[in-house]
């Protein structure tokens, strides 16, 4: 009669079964990608004079960071941080901030996307190392591995390229996961693959998501409970500013006193013939003096939209010709660039443009910074992560069309208490963004 097998072996097999399978899968993904870059080579220098944006960049793709990637060779934690494109490098360049303030690490960040990679260049120049991420080839990654040499990984949102990621926690590095996401769909997705996820995730020491439904599915995914953090998202952490001294400085500039303020900001081509309706509309309704900002994303649209305003009789006056008061129309045309940021803070009904229309949506989150609540329309597919944020929060509201918008705002004019409960909402979740830096740079120091 065979001896019971010791308690928990059977754990310890089923562990090592799930281990067994990842192996294989990732050997076959290893030598398709192996398959693949041999095909590839041969063609790299007709792709880098032909390649346009697949080209820029090519050899560091492949590894090859020459002298770059050894610079401070002296003491000190090397920390790589990766993030795909401009808006994770935001995030990025947040949490660098942070963590420089506190020590003398040298930071290197790898970037997928050329755009991605010019803007990190630009704000992070000379404070970090900036690369083109290594192809999630196995041995290219090991290459990249030896020239950046970390002793912290940290992965930037939720971009989990296999061979990045097992090669890393092969060669002993400790890693981190910053601004985790998880739509339901991408779940949808890793549940079927359930078991290989476990693994590829087994290697981060600590996950930082960004809400609780993002805890939930990575959870799911088995990441221990106390490996997650629930801290907001990073990417929209911002400088502290007196928010009233900037209210005050272009309301005084423009002459607004006690008028209602509307602001359209980043507007493209056609929107303002959508919102014509709602200004007219807040303007009957409004009973107070009401002032409309328009801010074109594209400053060479100025003369058409003045021609427009003509058409249908309304006096325009432009944001350069506005000093100490001496606004000569209610509606201002801003001819100015990199003002729109800091002029939200002198409205009281701020909306978001290029979502009225199919373009994309721009950043709600420059509104809700100032503790103000932000309308915007129903295309808002490049700023879904932060939809997700405002929207449960009540700190923002999305409206279909026009019309809607239009009902959405009289309804906060005429009831001053739901507006300051919206203020506040605002305001709380602005916080809890820079609260967001904060809590991911606690984290990466107890990793390191």
């Amino acid at each position: 009669m065979s001896a019971d097998p010791p308690a928990g072996s059977g754990q310890v097999i089923f562990q090592g079964k799930k281990r067994a399978k990842y192996k294989v899968l990732y050997r076959f993904y290893v030598i398709v990608g192996t398959v693949f870059f041999v095909l590839f080579r041969p063609l790299a220098p007709l792709v880098r004079v032909f390649g346009s944006r697949f080209g820029y960049g090519l050899a560091a793709r492949m590894g090859h960071y020459h002298h770059s990637a050894r610079m401070h060779p002296g003491g000190g934690k090397r920390i790589w941080l990766h993030a795909a494109s401009v808006g994770e490098v935001q995030a990025a360049a947040n949490l660098i901030g942070a963590l420089e303030e506190q020590g003398e690490e040298h930071f290197f960040l790898t970037v997928t996307t050329e755009q991605g990679h010019r803007v990190a260049e630009q704000k992070l120049s000379g404070r970090a190392t900036c690369l083109m991420a290594p192809l999630d080839v196995s041995f290219v990654v090991r290459r990249a591995l030896r020239r950046i040499r970390p002793d912290l990984f940290i992965c930037v949102e939720t971009e989990l390229w296999p061979a990045l990621l097992t090669e890393i926690q092969r060669d002993g590095v400790k890693m981190c996961l910053v601004n985790g996401r998880m739509s339901e769909r991408s779940f949808g997705r890793y549940l079927r693959i359930k078991r290989t996820m476990q693994q590829l995730l087994a290697g981060f020491s600590a996950v930082a998501v960004i809400g609780p439904e993002d805890r939930d599915r990575f959870a799911a995914l088995g990441v221990a409970g106390e490996r997650i953090l629930v801290t907001g998202n990073s990417k929209y952490a911002h400088a502290a500013v007196d928010r009233q001294q900037m209210r005050s400085r272009y309301r005084q500039r423009l002459g607004l006193a006690e008028s209602v303020v509307f602001i359209c900001g980043s507007t493209r081509t056609g929107e303002e013939e959508l919102l014509v309706s709602v200004y007219e509309r807040l303007r009957r309704e409004c009973g107070k003096r009401l002032v409309w900002i328009i801010a074109p994303r594209h400053l060479e649209r100025i003369p058409a939209l003045q021609a427009f305003c003509s058409r249908r009789r309304l006096d325009t006056t432009l944001f350069s010709d506005c000093r100490d008061g001496s606004r000569t129309a209610d509606i201002i045309l801003v001819d100015t660039m990199g003002e729109l940021g800091q002029l939200y803070a002198a409205g009281d009904i701020n909306f978001c443009g290029g979502s009225l229309v199919g373009r994309g949506g721009h950043n709600i989150m420059e509104v809700v910074r100032w503790g103000l609540p932000v309308y915007f329309g129903p295309h808002m597919e490049d700023f879904q992560d932060a939809v997700r944020l405002v929207l449960p929060a009540g700190a923002g509201f999305q409206a279909a069309d026009a019309g809607e918008l239009a009902d959405i705002l009289t309804t906060h004019m005429g009831n001053r208490e739901l507006y300051e409960q919206t203020c506040r909402a605002a305001k709380d979740l602005s916080a809890l963004q820079c609260k967001a830096v904060a809590q991911q740079a606690e984290m990466v120091r107890g990793l390191l």
